[in-house]
């Protein structure tokens, strides 16, 4: 048996946004599946939120100084003193999925809302494992990995768009 598929895992599914968002347990299977490949035996919570473009907005302008709402924010939590009802779980940290701008993106590279916010909840769960795109090899790691989580789900290679 796959020790991701046991693994306890809790994810905090937080909607602040009109738009229709992924269930927990739809969240839940993603973020399994961005693990797969991580040997990682302890218990893991992390946040999901989706917001509106004016919070991503203002996130990504806070954090990144960049004046736009972008599609994911990923915050790693490194910090080694948890609140007590997270003593047993290591804490990843938080994401922020910007709902307008994953449909947007979704209806311009041909793709399923599904596939799509798949997609970047992997993305954002690696990052918050400590992966990075920064240089091409950074990039064509990370990419691989989030090729592989979503063939885990039976889902395309986001990175291929059709023609």
């Amino acid at each position: 048996m796959n020790p991701v598929s046991t693994l306890e895992l809790f994810v905090d599914r937080q909607k602040a946004t009109e738009l229709r968002c992924p269930s927990r347990n739809r969240l839940i299977e993603w973020v399994r599946a961005a693990l797969a490949e991580e040997k990682i035996t302890t218990a893991l919570a992390l946040t999901i939120r989706f917001v509106d473009d004016d919070e991503g907005k203002s996130l990504n302008n806070q954090y990144r100084h960049k004046n736009y709402a972008t599609n994911v924010l990923s915050f790693p939590y490194d910090a080694d003193d948890l609140p007590e009802a997270m003593s047993n779980e290591r804490y990843l940290g938080d994401l922020v999925v910007c709902a307008p701008v994953l449909v947007r993106e979704a209806l311009e590279q041909g793709k399923s809302l599904t596939a799509h916010s798949a997609h970047l909840v992997i993305h954002g769960v690696l990052h918050l494992l400590g992966f990075d795109h920064e240089t091409d090899e950074e990039a064509q790691r990370m990419e691989a990995l989030e090729i592989r989580a979503m063939h885990r789900l039976n889902m395309r290679n986001p990175y291929e768009l059709d023609d």
